[in-house]
């Protein structure tokens, strides 16, 4: 590739609006990207001191810049556009969409067949789509089946082989969906004026078609032909059934592309949704890969042009969130209340709920890939310096200080790891101290883990605010793992992250999936301690029942619930059942004590 330094191949670069290259030493192509001006842009990489880890990696990999001067910056959009999916380079965003999405086909003949395909022919046919699934194409097929009648078969029906009588009517005639053109029983313009209003039913326009049969229905009921009248009022209620499921508040918003995105650390999810005639006739998610920490105008340009290449939309408005450098062609808008307010809202909410399930299904299909998305997303959100991939919390429980216990839970990739879950009795602190507790049980686990070798968490995470954290902190200074293991509290009333040596609170979004894992585990250590404790009160309310009676030790206690399992069957059982396990002597003083 070129040996010409960076530095000279910028200063030749032009202000001009175009789109740029980037090559790395192999002269494998590494970026498209497009600029209003390409010498600002493209030297901003190299000036600019970028926090995000990959656009660094990008920046070293350069060797050479090629670039392409354009008219107008929309040019330089629709060109990045077609080169990304050409070449599809490495720091790029994936468009990548391999499904071949199914078409309506009104086939070029003289009485036209209606049917779905997914291969577009150049023989003058017309095609309506692409629809984003086949049964969004057979519910509107069926629906202009049961309201008109047309023929399915395949015959070529030319006016001299009708006139010649080559065909016969079938069954489909007989059974209603046919009125058999095949012997001309049914005109050329009288079949053409059904296609004329399907084309409009296609394109979400029902007014032609209800105000037809309307005319149609009238016109049978003052023949008084009432069976033919119903028959053309039940063609009325399908129609008006479903466009009411379809209609949209206002129905005066028409011809418009609503665009809307949802972004993590990872993707963006951008929605698109196609108004015709106050009706939505297409909806359609595409999820983008994020390569670069790319922003969610940039993002939301890129999901715009594309969409509505790969939908062939010519609609001249677009709803937007926000603004973009679009295309002077078309009128963009962001609303701020009204119906319109109400379908960007609506665009929004398919965006998140499609991320909801591709979430759901990776859980399922692809784990890894699902906890490798949250453990990034927690580095990034408490400022780790790794992954934290094992994660363990702690947790304190007392009852006005008896029986004082603590719980330690363990996350393995975000998920419980029970079998490492470990339960603490507070063994040198007297009385309800939590911050004593919790220095004592951080300091017990950590103490022990490095005497077996046990690997540490990459995370601690305490179970109170900044009091407990810096319990804690002095027990990991002991043992000389202060900066070593990342640790941070948490503040039940209002969600606080707290960190060592800063007064000031972390408040993460309450929908972040950061602070739900952490909830977890807090919630989970909170249970697992309670359930100890409960367990270890109630043990001690029993052995303080036995042992108040005189005669009766520890040893004998612990015998008779090895027998009996709990008091009430001791309680229960006769004399010489106790005297079996316990001696009669022993046994006669309990019997007596309960009777």
């Amino acid at each position: 590739m070129s040996t010409i330094p960076i530095s000279v191949q910028l200063a030749s670069l032009p202000n001009q609006p175009g789109v740029y290259q980037y090559y790395d030493d192999e002269g494998k192509i590494l970026y498209v990207g497009k600029a209003k001006n390409l010498k600002k842009r493209v030297g901003s990489y190299f000036t600019k001191k970028h926090e995000y880890g990959k656009t660094k990696v990008l920046v070293k990999k350069i060797r050479t810049i090629k670039h392409i001067v354009v008219a107008t910056e929309s040019d330089a959009l629709l060109l990045e556009n077609s080169l990304i999916k050409k070449y599809q380079p490495r720091y790029n965003v994936l468009l990548r969409d391999d499904k071949t999405y199914p078409w309506i086909c009104i086939k070029k003949e003289r009485f036209p067949r209606i049917f779905p395909t997914r291969r577009l022919i150049k023989d003058g046919s017309e095609y309506f789509g692409p629809y984003t699934s086949m049964k969004t194409v057979k519910t509107l097929l069926e629906l202009i089946k049961s309201v008109y009648p047309l023929r399915t078969c395949n015959y070529d029906l030319s006016e001299e082989k009708i006139a010649s009588g080559k065909y016969k009517r079938c069954l489909e005639y007989h059974l209603g969906n046919c009125k058999a053109p095949c012997e001309d029983l049914q005109s050329a313009t009288d079949y053409h004026q059904h296609i004329e209003d399907i084309r409009q039913i296609i394109k979400g326009n029902f007014k032609s078609s209800i105000r037809y049969f309307k005319h149609q229905m009238q016109y049978y009921a003052e023949q008084m032909e009432f069976e033919k009248a119903q028959r053309i009022k039940e063609k009325i209620q399908v129609l008006e059934n479903y466009q009411v499921k379809s209609t949209i508040v206002n129905p005066k918003i028409s011809d418009v592309d609503v665009f809307s995105i949802f972004s993590d650390e990872s993707h963006a999810y951008i929605n698109f949704l196609q108004v015709a005639h106050g009706s939505i006739i297409r909806s359609h998610t595409m999820e983008i890969k994020k390569k670069l920490d790319e922003s969610d105008e940039d993002l939301l340009q890129i999901g715009v042009i594309e969409l509505r290449q790969r939908f062939k939309s010519e609609s001249k408005e677009l709803y937007l969130p926000f603004p973009v450098a679009l295309s002077n062609d078309v009128k963009l808008t962001v609303p701020k209340l009204g119906d319109k307010k109400r379908l960007l809202d609506l665009s929004t909410r398919n965006a998140k709920f499609y991320r909801q399930e591709r979430f759901k299904q990776m859980k399922i299909t692809d784990p890894d890939r699902h906890a490798n998305r949250i453990m990034a997303q927690m580095k990034a959100d408490l400022r780790l310096s790794e992954e934290p991939r094992h994660i363990e919390c702690f947790d304190n429980s007392n009852m006005q200080g008896s029986n004082p216990v603590a719980a330690c839970v363990v996350f393995k990739n975000g998920k419980p790891s029970k079998k490492e879950y470990r339960h603490f009795n507070i063994k040198t602190v007297e009385g309800p101290d939590d911050f004593a507790s919790m220095e004592e049980v951080v300091f017990r686990r950590y103490k022990r883990l490095l005497n077996e070798d046990e690997p540490l968490p990459q995370l601690i995470v305490i179970d109170g605010g900044k009091g407990q954290l810096s319990s804690a902190l002095k027990s990991l200074d002991i043992l000389g793992l202060r900066g070593k293991i990342a640790i941070i509290g948490i503040a039940k009333r209002l969600e606080e992250i707290y960190f060592p040596e800063d007064p000031i609170p972390l408040y993460l979004d309450k929908k972040s999936e950061s602070l739900k894992i952490i909830q977890q585990l807090r919630n989970e250590a909170h249970r697992f301690g309670i359930t100890f404790h409960r367990n270890k009160r109630s043990t001690a309310a029993i052995n303080s029942e036995l042992e108040t009676i005189e005669g009766i030790g520890e040893k004998t206690v612990a015998q008779l619930l090895k027998e009996f399992k709990s008091v009430k069957r001791i309680k229960e059982a006769p004399v010489e059942t106790l005297a079996k396990a316990i001696g009669m002597a022993k046994a006669k003083k309990i019997y007596e004590s309960f009777h």
